[in-house]
């Protein structure tokens, strides 16, 4: 039919422009977030495109649930401020009769948030732990940013570079601090360079500088002056990345049984659940007095929107406490949120129709 044809158009055009925008916000907040940490030496600056587009294909599920749900509602809060729908009323159409065009509209989107939240975003969190399990693997000294202080050994040893060359080779301005037998040990430099011995450890070979040794809580302080100074560098061990449910795909997450797996599911299974109900929830939500203001639905449907998915992080919340049947909360905040979807239906039938007011 013509009239699905443009209606599924303008959905889709709504869709472009609500998930750039999203997706825009999403992503600069992410962004600015692994940004800060490079700075601060947390992050390896050459890892934060990688570990952006493992968080992107993270919370697109989500984001794909709230596009479909805010496109579809903006087109039809569209149709009511033009009095379109009051042609579609007049002509004898039901309001129900916008269920097909939504759906057909709904449902490819609906199957990429499942694939999305049941294969690749399980993928993306595992490759992003391996990935950063590499990097903590790395040598001491690579992991050193240029003109930040950085931690390396757990704690045990603490790092500043004013210069570095790119192959971690030479460095210039050297300040390292380190806890040995009790003692406070800070070694400062102005050049150094790094050494490879014939067994293969590394290590940090500075030139005419400073040690100064002191013993916490006494006033005892050694100053030593050097012409040579070798700090042996350790290389990380890479550990093998634990399963958690958050990594496991489908298939493997349906053959767990422990709480935490059972909550995961809930989520996995609820998230395109909750798609296609607000992609139908939002045919009546969409309903704008166009002699009333034009943001009350939207501000309705945000609202609704937050409380269903607040919802449903509770339900998976208590399955994996096991405070909750996974069956229940399989299905209960669906059922639940079936409620308004049936009731609005019901209002907007009777009271946007010009015939069922007549016949009242």
């Amino acid at each position: 039919m013509i009239f699905e044809r443009a209606a599924r158009r303008e959905f889709a055009q709504a869709a472009a422009g609500v998930s750039v925008a999203l997706l825009a916000i999403l992503t600069s907040t992410q962004l600015i977030r692994l940004l800060k940490a490079a700075v601060g030496g947390r992050v390896a600056p050459e890892a934060v495109a990688s570990l952006l587009g493992f968080a992107a294909l993270n919370f697109m599920p989500v984001l794909l649930s709230l596009t479909l749900f805010v496109a579809i509602l903006l087109s039809l809060s569209r149709a009511y401020r033009d009095s379109e729908m009051v042609i579609w009323f007049t002509s004898g159409q039901p309001l129900t009769a916008w269920v097909r065009p939504v759906l057909r509209f709904a449902l490819p989107i609906i199957g990429a948030i499942a694939l999305l939240s049941w294969f690749l975003s399980p993928w993306a969190n595992y490759s992003r732990d391996e990935y950063e399990q590499k990097l903590s693997a790395r040598s001491e000294l690579s992991q050193v940013s240029p003109g930040a202080f950085q931690e390396v050994n757990g704690g045990q040893r603490v790092i500043f570079v004013e210069a570095l060359a790119d192959d971690a080779s030479t460095v210039g301005n050297v300040f390292v601090a380190s806890v040995q037998d009790g003692k406070l040990g800070v070694v400062m430099s102005d050049t150094g360079r790094q050494r490879i011995a014939e067994n293969g450890d590394r290590f940090i070979v500075l030139n005419s500088g400073r040690r100064y040794e002191v013993l916490p809580g006494t006033p005892e302080f050694k100053v030593m002056e050097f012409e040579r100074y070798q700090i042996r560098v350790e290389d990380g061990e890479a550990k093998p990345v634990r399963r958690s449910p958050k990594t496991m795909l489908m298939t493997e997450l349906l053959f767990e049984n422990s709480d935490k797996a059972r909550g995961e599911l809930v989520w996995r299974i609820g998230i395109p659940l909750s798609a296609l109900v607000l992609a139908l929830l939002a045919i009546p939500l969409g309903f704008v007095n166009p002699r009333a203001g034009r943001s009350a639905n939207l501000l309705i449907a945000i609202f609704i929107y937050a409380i269903y998915n607040n919802l449903l992080s509770v339900s998976q919340a208590w399955v994996e406490q096991g405070r909750l049947s996974f069956w229940i909360g399989l299905w209960a905040v669906h059922a639940l949120m079936l409620l308004p979807l049936l009731l609005l239906f019901f209002k907007r039938m009777n009271v946007g129709n010009p015939f069922a007011r007549r016949a009242g």
